[in-house]
Protein backbone atom coordinates (compact mmCIF):
# COMPACT_ATOMS: atom_id res chain seq x y z
CA UNK A 1 0.00 0.00 0.00
CA UNK A 2 0.73 3.79 -0.43
CA UNK A 3 -0.54 6.15 0.64
CA UNK A 4 -0.39 10.65 -0.34
CA UNK A 5 -1.58 12.82 2.00
CA UNK A 6 -3.86 16.08 0.25
CA UNK A 7 -3.14 18.91 2.45
CA UNK A 8 -5.97 20.75 1.48
CA UNK A 9 -8.37 23.19 3.85
CA UNK A 10 -9.95 19.46 4.72
CA UNK A 11 -7.05 16.90 4.68
CA UNK A 12 -7.16 13.70 3.51
CA UNK A 13 -5.30 10.90 2.13
CA UNK A 14 -5.20 8.77 -1.32
CA UNK A 15 -5.00 5.23 -0.87
CA UNK A 16 -2.99 3.71 -3.71
CA UNK A 17 -3.34 -0.49 -3.47
CA UNK A 18 -4.25 -3.36 -6.04
CA UNK A 19 -7.27 -5.46 -4.02
CA UNK A 20 -7.91 -2.13 -1.82
CA UNK A 21 -11.92 -2.42 -3.37
CA UNK A 22 -12.55 -5.40 -1.43
CA UNK A 23 -11.00 -3.62 1.98
CA UNK A 24 -13.11 0.00 1.80
CA UNK A 25 -15.13 -0.65 4.51
CA UNK A 26 -11.97 -0.88 6.66
CA UNK A 27 -10.92 2.26 5.08
CA UNK A 28 -13.87 3.98 5.45
CA UNK A 29 -14.46 3.31 8.94
CA UNK A 30 -11.03 5.04 9.80
CA UNK A 31 -12.21 8.55 8.54
CA UNK A 32 -16.07 8.50 9.90
CA UNK A 33 -18.56 8.31 12.51
CA UNK A 34 -21.10 7.29 10.37
CA UNK A 35 -22.69 4.00 10.11
CA UNK A 36 -25.19 4.82 6.82
CA UNK A 37 -23.51 5.32 3.92
CA UNK A 38 -25.39 6.11 0.33
CA UNK A 39 -23.24 4.17 -2.79
CA UNK A 40 -23.96 6.31 -5.75
CA UNK A 41 -22.77 4.32 -9.20
CA UNK A 42 -23.41 3.49 -12.61
CA UNK A 43 -25.09 0.86 -14.31
CA UNK A 44 -21.89 -0.56 -15.69
CA UNK A 45 -19.98 0.00 -12.05
CA UNK A 46 -22.66 -1.35 -10.50
CA UNK A 47 -22.87 -4.76 -12.39
CA UNK A 48 -18.94 -4.99 -11.86
CA UNK A 49 -18.05 -3.88 -8.40
CA UNK A 50 -21.30 -2.88 -6.30
CA UNK A 51 -21.50 -6.05 -4.22
CA UNK A 52 -18.15 -5.99 -3.16
CA UNK A 53 -18.11 -2.69 -2.10
CA UNK A 54 -21.01 -3.29 0.13
CA UNK A 55 -20.24 -6.47 1.38
CA UNK A 56 -16.66 -4.53 2.64
CA UNK A 57 -19.19 -1.37 4.23
CA UNK A 58 -21.36 -4.21 5.55
CA UNK A 59 -18.70 -5.96 6.60
CA UNK A 60 -17.49 -2.67 9.00
CA UNK A 61 -20.60 -2.09 10.32
CA UNK A 62 -22.55 0.08 7.87
CA UNK A 63 -25.81 0.25 6.98
CA UNK A 64 -25.86 0.52 2.86
CA UNK A 65 -28.52 2.50 -0.21
CA UNK A 66 -26.98 2.07 -3.71
CA UNK A 67 -28.42 4.42 -6.39
CA UNK A 68 -27.12 3.54 -10.01
CA UNK A 69 -27.55 6.00 -12.94
CA UNK A 70 -26.79 5.30 -17.09
CA UNK A 71 -23.38 5.36 -17.70
CA UNK A 72 -21.89 8.23 -19.88
CA UNK A 73 -21.21 12.48 -19.71
CA UNK A 74 -24.54 12.37 -21.21
CA UNK A 75 -25.89 11.41 -17.51
CA UNK A 76 -23.90 14.24 -16.03
CA UNK A 77 -26.60 16.68 -15.67
CA UNK A 78 -29.26 18.49 -13.42
CA UNK A 79 -31.88 15.80 -14.26
CA UNK A 80 -29.65 12.98 -13.10
CA UNK A 81 -28.48 15.17 -10.15
CA UNK A 82 -31.99 16.15 -9.24
CA UNK A 83 -32.88 12.14 -9.14
CA UNK A 84 -29.71 11.84 -6.37
CA UNK A 85 -31.16 14.60 -4.15
CA UNK A 86 -34.73 12.45 -4.03
CA UNK A 87 -33.24 9.65 -3.57
CA UNK A 88 -30.73 10.76 -0.57
CA UNK A 89 -34.20 12.09 0.49
CA UNK A 90 -36.86 9.60 0.51
CA UNK A 91 -33.87 7.10 2.40
CA UNK A 92 -33.36 9.69 5.36
CA UNK A 93 -29.91 10.45 4.71
CA UNK A 94 -28.73 13.62 7.01
CA UNK A 95 -25.65 15.64 7.72
CA UNK A 96 -24.02 12.61 10.05
CA UNK A 97 -24.24 10.18 7.03
CA UNK A 98 -21.71 9.41 3.91
CA UNK A 99 -21.89 8.81 0.27
CA UNK A 100 -19.60 6.92 -1.54
CA UNK A 101 -18.37 7.74 -5.44
CA UNK A 102 -18.14 4.40 -6.95
CA UNK A 103 -16.78 4.57 -10.63
CA UNK A 104 -15.43 7.22 -13.13
CA UNK A 105 -15.47 10.72 -13.70
CA UNK A 106 -18.85 11.21 -14.13
CA UNK A 107 -19.94 9.06 -10.87
CA UNK A 108 -16.88 11.43 -8.87
CA UNK A 109 -18.12 14.83 -10.24
CA UNK A 110 -22.04 14.56 -9.51
CA UNK A 111 -21.77 12.26 -6.96
CA UNK A 112 -19.59 14.98 -5.01
CA UNK A 113 -21.55 17.56 -6.21
CA UNK A 114 -24.47 16.22 -4.74
CA UNK A 115 -22.68 15.95 -1.38
CA UNK A 116 -21.63 19.42 -1.72
CA UNK A 117 -25.00 20.47 -1.39
CA UNK A 118 -27.36 18.69 -0.08
CA UNK A 119 -28.03 19.44 3.40
CA UNK A 120 -25.78 21.90 2.43
CA UNK A 121 -22.99 19.43 2.60
CA UNK A 122 -22.43 16.09 3.75
CA UNK A 123 -19.49 14.12 3.73
CA UNK A 124 -18.02 11.85 0.68
CA UNK A 125 -15.23 9.54 -0.35
CA UNK A 126 -14.21 8.87 -3.52
CA UNK A 127 -13.61 5.14 -5.01
CA UNK A 128 -12.30 5.92 -8.35
CA UNK A 129 -12.19 3.00 -10.95
CA UNK A 130 -11.24 4.31 -14.56
CA UNK A 131 -7.85 5.62 -15.09
CA UNK A 132 -8.62 8.78 -15.49
CA UNK A 133 -10.71 9.02 -11.87
CA UNK A 134 -8.17 7.93 -10.60
CA UNK A 135 -4.90 9.76 -11.52
CA UNK A 136 -7.27 12.98 -11.98
CA UNK A 137 -10.73 13.56 -11.17
CA UNK A 138 -10.98 11.98 -7.70
CA UNK A 139 -8.27 14.51 -5.84
CA UNK A 140 -8.39 18.12 -5.75
CA UNK A 141 -11.85 18.95 -4.69
CA UNK A 142 -13.55 19.67 -8.45
CA UNK A 143 -17.54 18.42 -8.92
CA UNK A 144 -19.83 19.69 -11.25
CA UNK A 145 -22.34 18.60 -13.84
CA UNK A 146 -22.89 19.94 -17.01
CA UNK A 147 -25.54 22.30 -18.23
CA UNK A 148 -26.64 22.93 -21.87
CA UNK A 149 -24.14 26.05 -21.93
CA UNK A 150 -21.10 24.12 -21.64
CA UNK A 151 -19.08 21.16 -19.68
CA UNK A 152 -18.62 21.73 -15.63
CA UNK A 153 -19.96 24.83 -15.91
CA UNK A 154 -22.36 24.18 -12.21
CA UNK A 155 -20.40 23.05 -9.68
CA UNK A 156 -18.37 23.50 -5.92
CA UNK A 157 -15.31 22.59 -4.41
CA UNK A 158 -15.49 19.32 -2.08
CA UNK A 159 -12.61 17.92 -1.07
CA UNK A 160 -13.38 13.57 -0.25
CA UNK A 161 -13.10 12.37 3.61
CA UNK A 162 -10.45 9.39 2.10
CA UNK A 163 -9.82 8.44 -2.12
CA UNK A 164 -8.93 4.80 -2.65
CA UNK A 165 -7.31 3.86 -5.74
CA UNK A 166 -7.18 -0.02 -6.58
CA UNK A 167 -5.11 -0.21 -9.68
CA UNK A 168 -7.01 -4.04 -10.43
CA UNK A 169 -10.17 -2.23 -11.60
CA UNK A 170 -8.52 -0.47 -14.32
CA UNK A 171 -8.10 -4.42 -16.02
CA UNK A 172 -11.96 -4.28 -16.68
CA UNK A 173 -11.83 -1.25 -18.29
CA UNK A 174 -12.44 -1.36 -22.25
CA UNK A 175 -9.39 -0.44 -24.57
CA UNK A 176 -10.47 3.04 -25.45
CA UNK A 177 -11.51 3.81 -21.69
CA UNK A 178 -7.95 3.50 -20.54
CA UNK A 179 -6.94 5.60 -23.47
CA UNK A 180 -8.90 8.28 -22.14
CA UNK A 181 -7.18 8.01 -18.91
CA UNK A 182 -3.85 8.19 -20.70
CA UNK A 183 -4.72 10.95 -22.19
CA UNK A 184 -4.63 12.79 -18.38
CA UNK A 185 -1.49 10.60 -17.85
CA UNK A 186 0.41 11.84 -20.78
CA UNK A 187 -0.91 15.64 -19.95
CA UNK A 188 0.90 15.07 -16.42
CA UNK A 189 4.25 14.29 -18.26
CA UNK A 190 4.20 17.23 -20.32
CA UNK A 191 3.26 19.70 -17.71
CA UNK A 192 5.50 18.71 -14.74
CA UNK A 193 7.38 15.43 -15.24
CA UNK A 194 9.65 14.84 -18.18
CA UNK A 195 10.88 11.20 -16.89
CA UNK A 196 7.39 10.30 -16.60
CA UNK A 197 6.82 11.32 -20.00
CA UNK A 198 10.02 9.48 -21.59
CA UNK A 199 9.01 6.00 -19.75
CA UNK A 200 5.11 6.48 -21.28
CA UNK A 201 6.87 6.76 -24.82
CA UNK A 202 8.78 3.55 -23.89
CA UNK A 203 5.53 2.06 -23.44
CA UNK A 204 1.84 1.79 -25.28
CA UNK A 205 -1.51 0.24 -24.20
CA UNK A 206 -0.61 -2.85 -24.70
CA UNK A 207 2.00 -3.30 -22.20
CA UNK A 208 0.72 0.04 -19.83
CA UNK A 209 -0.04 -2.29 -16.84
CA UNK A 210 3.94 -2.79 -16.22
CA UNK A 211 4.41 0.42 -15.19
CA UNK A 212 0.35 1.58 -13.90
CA UNK A 213 1.33 1.35 -10.12
CA UNK A 214 4.06 3.99 -10.35
CA UNK A 215 1.89 6.09 -13.16
CA UNK A 216 -1.08 6.25 -10.57
CA UNK A 217 1.30 7.26 -7.91
CA UNK A 218 3.16 9.91 -10.19
CA UNK A 219 0.50 11.61 -11.17
CA UNK A 220 -1.73 11.59 -8.21
CA UNK A 221 1.69 12.98 -6.44
CA UNK A 222 2.05 15.89 -9.07
CA UNK A 223 -1.44 16.83 -8.80
CA UNK A 224 -1.36 16.72 -4.65
CA UNK A 225 1.32 19.56 -5.17
CA UNK A 226 -0.37 21.78 -7.65
CA UNK A 227 -3.72 21.31 -5.86
CA UNK A 228 -2.19 22.14 -2.06
CA UNK A 229 -0.44 25.52 -3.71
CA UNK A 230 -3.47 26.97 -5.65
CA UNK A 231 -6.74 24.40 -4.00
CA UNK A 232 -9.11 27.03 -5.19
CA UNK A 233 -7.48 27.21 -8.83
CA UNK A 234 -7.00 30.99 -9.20
CA UNK A 235 -3.53 30.48 -10.10
CA UNK A 236 -1.16 27.45 -10.96
CA UNK A 237 -3.79 24.53 -10.66
CA UNK A 238 -4.62 26.18 -14.61
CA UNK A 239 -1.30 23.95 -15.52
CA UNK A 240 -3.40 21.30 -14.90
CA UNK A 241 -5.81 22.30 -17.94
CA UNK A 242 -3.47 21.71 -20.55
CA UNK A 243 -5.72 20.40 -23.48
CA UNK A 244 -8.83 21.40 -21.98
CA UNK A 245 -9.81 24.33 -23.22
CA UNK A 246 -10.51 23.42 -26.59
CA UNK A 247 -10.92 19.50 -25.26
CA UNK A 248 -14.05 20.30 -23.95
CA UNK A 249 -14.96 22.16 -27.31
CA UNK A 250 -14.52 19.03 -28.92
CA UNK A 251 -16.36 17.67 -26.65
CA UNK A 252 -19.41 19.63 -26.81
CA UNK A 253 -19.11 19.90 -30.86
CA UNK A 254 -19.58 15.85 -30.72
CA UNK A 255 -22.83 16.80 -27.97
CA UNK A 256 -20.69 14.64 -25.78
CA UNK A 257 -21.75 11.37 -27.52
CA UNK A 258 -19.46 8.51 -28.91
CA UNK A 259 -16.23 11.29 -28.17
CA UNK A 260 -14.91 10.82 -24.64
CA UNK A 261 -12.99 13.35 -22.51
CA UNK A 262 -9.69 11.74 -23.11
CA UNK A 263 -9.81 12.25 -26.70
CA UNK A 264 -10.77 16.02 -26.56
CA UNK A 265 -7.72 16.68 -24.30
CA UNK A 266 -5.22 14.15 -26.74
CA UNK A 267 -6.93 16.73 -29.53
CA UNK A 268 -6.22 19.81 -27.52
CA UNK A 269 -3.00 19.51 -26.60
CA UNK A 270 -1.94 19.17 -30.43
CA UNK A 271 -3.78 21.67 -31.60
CA UNK A 272 -1.93 23.71 -28.81
CA UNK A 273 1.16 22.52 -29.21
CA UNK A 274 0.48 22.75 -33.03
CA UNK A 275 0.32 26.49 -32.34
CA UNK A 276 2.33 27.42 -29.95
CA UNK A 277 5.66 24.95 -29.96
CA UNK A 278 5.49 23.18 -33.39
CA UNK A 279 8.52 21.65 -32.62
CA UNK A 280 7.54 19.18 -29.93
CA UNK A 281 3.89 18.61 -31.86
CA UNK A 282 5.89 15.21 -33.57
CA UNK A 283 7.11 13.56 -30.08
CA UNK A 284 3.35 14.51 -28.30
CA UNK A 285 1.34 12.98 -31.12
CA UNK A 286 3.92 9.90 -31.20
CA UNK A 287 3.16 9.33 -27.61
CA UNK A 288 -0.23 9.92 -28.29
CA UNK A 289 -1.04 7.57 -30.96
CA UNK A 290 1.13 4.83 -28.71
CA UNK A 291 -1.93 5.16 -26.43
CA UNK A 292 -4.58 4.96 -29.22
CA UNK A 293 -5.46 8.65 -28.69
CA UNK A 294 -6.31 10.91 -32.16
CA UNK A 295 -4.26 13.55 -32.51
CA UNK A 296 -6.30 15.55 -34.85
CA UNK A 297 -10.65 16.64 -35.25
CA UNK A 298 -12.92 16.86 -38.02
CA UNK A 299 -14.18 19.80 -36.40
CA UNK A 300 -13.94 22.94 -37.85
CA UNK A 301 -11.79 25.53 -35.34
CA UNK A 302 -14.37 27.95 -36.56
CA UNK A 303 -17.14 25.95 -34.38
CA UNK A 304 -14.86 25.00 -32.14
CA UNK A 305 -14.25 28.48 -30.63
CA UNK A 306 -17.40 29.48 -29.81
CA UNK A 307 -17.45 27.14 -27.60
CA UNK A 308 -14.21 28.57 -25.82
CA UNK A 309 -15.73 31.79 -24.95
CA UNK A 310 -18.33 29.71 -22.28
CA UNK A 311 -14.61 27.98 -20.97
CA UNK A 312 -14.98 28.21 -16.53
CA UNK A 313 -11.06 30.12 -17.13
CA UNK A 314 -12.62 32.91 -19.19
CA UNK A 315 -12.66 36.30 -17.44
CA UNK A 316 -14.45 39.37 -18.26
CA UNK A 317 -12.75 39.45 -22.65
CA UNK A 318 -9.88 37.50 -21.56
CA UNK A 319 -9.07 33.80 -21.45
CA UNK A 320 -6.20 31.51 -19.79
CA UNK A 321 -4.85 28.33 -21.93
CA UNK A 322 -1.73 26.72 -21.40
CA UNK A 323 0.89 26.00 -23.03
CA UNK A 324 4.02 23.47 -23.04
CA UNK A 325 7.47 24.88 -25.28
CA UNK A 326 9.27 21.79 -23.09
CA UNK A 327 8.34 18.51 -21.96
CA UNK A 328 8.12 18.93 -18.11
CA UNK A 329 7.24 22.40 -17.74
CA UNK A 330 3.62 24.29 -18.37
CA UNK A 331 3.34 28.25 -18.87
CA UNK A 332 -0.21 29.60 -18.66
CA UNK A 333 -0.84 32.42 -21.44
CA UNK A 334 -3.23 34.90 -20.67
CA UNK A 335 -5.11 36.61 -23.57
CA UNK A 336 -8.25 38.61 -24.99
CA UNK A 337 -10.48 35.88 -26.21
CA UNK A 338 -10.59 37.42 -29.59
CA UNK A 339 -6.85 37.45 -29.87
CA UNK A 340 -7.43 33.63 -29.14
CA UNK A 341 -9.86 33.54 -31.45
CA UNK A 342 -7.88 35.04 -33.87
CA UNK A 343 -4.37 33.00 -33.59
CA UNK A 344 -6.35 29.22 -33.26
CA UNK A 345 -8.17 30.28 -36.61
CA UNK A 346 -4.88 31.16 -38.26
Amino acid sequence: MKKISIRTSSPYEVIIERGSISKCGEYIKNVTDSRRVAVITDDIVCSLYSDTVIESLENNGFECILFSFPNGEQSKNLKTLGKIFDFLCVNNITRSDIVVALGGGVVGDIAGFASACYLRGIDFVQIPTTLLAQVDSSVGGKTAVDISGGKNLVGAFRQPKLVICDSDTLKTLTPDILSCGMAEVIKYGMIRDEKLFEKLESHSLENVDEIMDDIVYTCIDIKRDVVEGDEFDRGERMILNFGHTLGHAIEGWHNYNNYTHGMGVAVGMCMITDKFAPELSERLKKCLTAYCLPTETEAPVGELLPYCSKDKKRTSGSISYIVCRTVGKAEIVKTSLADFEKIMGE
